[in-house]
């Protein structure tokens, strides 16, 4: 991790609310209730980093329209939490976070819940691939062996099909519910660009699928087949199954179902921003909590 940890931001709340301020307004803050440009620092202690909209007469604050909204949590502590977060190639567990920012375990679970929201906010959007493009499509299944279980239980594999942009080097994760021709037909067609060519295994779920696309390309991993001409292979979305993997066995252990795809778009994030340093890439995570809110019932938590 490049974090220099002695930067007063995430040490000074005051520091903290600057550098948010000025990564997501630039110095001209915009009122998040009804956009308006005409607005006031308020003074004074107890209303310190509030706005007021001359407008509309609502107060705000940098954590106003964001995943930091109505937390307790300091500022500097999120941007702290962030930049590990940025920097963590496989992870960080809630535990571990905890422990290094000192907040409670279940603090840190909620914060942590938070930035994977904000990260799945910074994904890229609209098609992948297009004319004269590639996009590789493959499925893996996170979960244990029923050998390493004490009752020898069957384990109850989660799956996950992930999307690689060849062009751009962008990954989409989508944990799915059953891996089959109409589940995974439904997220690939509106994911990516029928001028596109797929690139997959042999699995029978891509066979007819293939048809709905420029050109479809499948290499057999039975037969030990990985690539064919250097171009015909899924080695892009192995490559990005084998960092998730590591980031399952080595830091998480146990991904719950119900939040799968919000890890999803953690490992996705990651990725994506590969050739990014740290701060650029908690500069992008503090951009796309922007409109996005998540909430837990007390039952969600006990369920995770």
């Amino acid at each position: 991790m490049d974090i220099n940890i002695t930067n007063p931001i995430f040490h000074d709340e005051a520091k903290a609310t600057a550098h948010i301020e000025a990564e997501r307004w630039n110095g001209e803050p915009v009122c998040p209730h009804c956009g308006s440009l005409a607005v006031r620092k308020m003074g004074g202690k107890t209303q310190a980093g509030m706005f007021l909209c001359n407008d509309c007469r609502d107060k705000f604050t940098v954590r106003t329209g964001t995943v930091m909204e109505r937390s307790h949590v300091p500022l500097h502590k999120w941007l702290l939490a962030t930049h590990i977060m940025a920097a963590s190639k496989k992870g960080m567990s809630a535990a571990q976070m905890g422990r290094m920012i000192g907040v409670s375990y279940k603090t840190a679970w909620f914060l942590c819940h938070r930035i994977r929201e904000a990260m799945e906010g910074a994904a890229p959007t609209g098609p992948m691939g297009g004319a004269g493009k590639s996009v590789e499509a493959d499925e893996t299944y996170v979960g244990g062996k029923a050998k390493n279980r004490a009752h020898r239980k069957p384990a109850k594999k989660k799956a996950v099909v992930s999307l690689i942009d060849r062009e751009t080097g962008v990954a989409r994760s989508f944990h799915v519910a059953n891996v089959n021709a109409k589940d995974v037909r439904s997220l690939i067609v509106t994911n990516i660009d029928r001028a596109s060519t797929l690139q997959t295994d042999r699995s029978h779920i891509y066979f007819r699928l293939g048809q709905e696309f420029a050109a479809h390309s499948a290499v057999n991993h039975g037969a030990g087949e990985y690539t064919r001409d250097g171009t015909d292979h899924t080695n892009s979305a192995e490559n990005f199954f084998s960092i998730f993997k590591r980031g399952v066995i080595g830091t998480y252990h146990h991904m719950s179902e119900a939040h799968l795809g919000r890890y999803c778009a953690e490992f996705d994030l990651r990725y994506n921003t590969r050739d990014m340093n740290d701060a650029e890439r908690a500069s992008e995570i503090l951009r796309g909590g922007i409109g996005r809110r998540l909430t837990y019932r007390r039952v969600d938590k006990l369920a995770a």
